[in-house]
């Protein structure tokens, strides 16, 4: 079945990098497009970047020039490396997967499977 895994959240202070990284397996990576969202608390979830499936990149922009989304079709993976973080940038950070091959969206409603999430708190 599709599973996608987070990893790399955690504390940071302002102004510090963290890498996030999501492990897919269960379907033909190479296909499709990813995304990373995030929620924070009270607040509803929101796209922070999307990669498509021939590498074209999306950000918000909260993020851009910020944060960097890549994928490795090898290890069918893709990453989130966010430098210059702020307090604001605190919040669960979700991996998706889109939902149909050779399509690209901003909208949570266009991806079927989610991570379980990692916490990035950023400290001031």
């Amino acid at each position: 079945q599709v599973q996608l895994v987070e990893s790399g959240g955690g504390l940071v202070q302002a102004g510090d990098s963290l890498r996030l990284s999501c492990a897919t397996s269960g379907y033909t990576f190479r296909s499709y497009g990813m995304g990373w969202f995030r929620q924070a608390p009270g607040k509803e979830r929101e796209f922070v970047a999307a990669i498509t499936w021939n590498y074209a990149t999306y950000y918000a922009d909260s993020v851009k020039g910020r944060f960097t989304i890549s994928r490795d079709n090898a290890k069918n993976t893709v990453y989130l490396q966010m430098n210059s973080l702020k307090p604001e940038d605190t919040a669960v950070y979700y991996c998706a997967k889109v939902r149909a091959m050779w399509t690209m969206t901003r909208e949570p409603s266009g991806y079927d499977y989610w991570g379980q999430g990692t916490q990035v708190t950023v400290s001031s």
